[in-house]
């Protein structure tokens, strides 16, 4: 059996417009839904069998030099679809996406 390492868990950072826009909400005071955003939220695509549990405890073992605390995990399985290319039937992999929210004083600036 092979043994999970925090970075075997965590493959990387998910980068999109609608992810850092989440990252972002801490900090805005537009209006009182917007203000109800205390702590940041990241995204990750983590291994498809990780559990929440081993998702917080890799992005603690990852992040541990910046002392980051996960107060709560959500994961997203996306299904991979069928696509056509070149007259060809292709599909696209099957990922989970985790959305990590950390407390209050913890920032992640650079990429895994």
């Amino acid at each position: 059996m092979d043994k999970k390492t925090a970075f075997s868990i965590v493959k990387g950072r998910h980068i999109t417009e609608k992810s850092t826009v989440l990252e972002k909400l801490k900090d805005c005071q537009s209006n009182a839904s917007v203000r109800a955003f205390k702590n940041s939220k990241y995204v990750f695509v983590v291994d498809k069998k990780a559990t929440k549990y081993e998702i917080a405890d890799a992005i603690e073992a990852i992040y541990a030099d910046k002392s980051v605390k996960v107060k709560k995990v959500n994961t997203i399985t996306i299904r991979g679809i069928e696509k056509r290319s070149r007259g060809r039937m292709g599909k696209l992999p099957t990922l989970k996406k985790a959305v990590v929210t950390l407390t209050t004083d913890a920032v992640l600036s650079e990429l895994v």
